[in-house]
This record gives C-alpha cells, structure tokens and sequence, in this order.
C-alpha cells in the first residue's frame, strides 16, 4: 500500500489499469467501491478515480480551493449541481465544477452507478479519498475534516426523490 503522504516513484508512467481494477491492486470502499486509475507523482498532477455505487445518495454540498473537478458517468444516473445550475447526468455526460465553486451530486439510479472523477491540480484529494475509505462511508459533514484537505463543507447533501 502506498501512503497517500509519500510521492508515488515506483508506479511506471505507463501503465494500464483494467476494468474494475484500482491501480495499486487495493480494495477500498467509500459510500462506494472506488478505484484509483490515475495517480500523480506529486500533488500538481493529474488525479482519477473511479467510484461504482450500489445505493442513492453522494456527500454533502462543498467547494475545492485548489482543485477543478470533473465528473463523467460511466454508468446509471446521477443528479448534479455546480454553482446555481442543477442537471441529471446520464451514461456519457460529464461535468465540469471549478475551484472554488460549490457543488454536489447524488446517485439516483435504479441499477449500480458509476461515475470517474478527475482532479487537477491532485492536491490532498487522495489522501481524502483514502481516509475517509477507512471509514468505508461518506465524509462526515464536520467543517474542520474537509479543512484539513482543502475544502470547504458549504451545505447539506442532496434530498433524494
């Protein structure tokens, strides 16, 4: 296991990760099976991670200083809000969230979901993930937790339909 502290030296630059397959060969769990597929060598690179999920629901309403998301659905259906603009995202469709701008998703799917999500810069996003699979949950809605990593808990999750 690689600590989400230490530059990751040892992954070749070049490597293919299969479907559902996380690039480390890890199992982790965080309201979702995640999957990391692309990792940077230091935190200006590029991050993704894949998250399949198996119930409703996504975490609550926040905002990355550092990092520009973006969100594309791989499978199921997803309802996304970035800034005042609220949209249903199906298999195909992508998002972009920029720094600083608030946002929030669920999953409303009837059957699994699974969604890829790309950071850059990576900034402490990996470590995020990392913890809070430790807890195989959601990120508890405590300010000071998303502090840590360089966001800021703005609201509430999604009401779910």
């Amino acid at each position: 296991m690689n600590s989400a502290s230490q530059p990751h030296t040892n992954i070749p630059s070049i490597r293919k990760v299969a479907a559902g397959e996380d690039l480390f060969g890890e199992a982790m769990v965080a309201a979702g099976s995640l999957a990391f597929k692309v990792v940077p060598s230091d935190p200006n690179g590029l991050l993704i991670f894949e998250m399949t999920f198996h119930q409703k629901g996504g975490p609550a309403r926040h905002l990355h200083h550092y990092q520009d998301e973006w969100f594309y659905v791989v499978e199921g259906e997803f309802i996304m809000e970035v800034g005042q603009e609220r949209m249903r995202l199906y298999p195909g469709d992508s998002i972009f969230a920029p720094r600083e701008v608030p946002h929030v998703w669920a999953y409303v799917g009837e059957t699994p979901g699974k969604m890829l999500f790309t950071f850059l810069p990576a900034g402490k996003m990996e470590a995020f993930m990392r913890e809070i699979a430790k807890a195989s949950a959601s990120a508890p809605q405590e300010p000071d937790f998303w502090r840590v990593y360089d966001m800021e808990l703005v609201g509430p999750p999604l009401a779910i339909e």
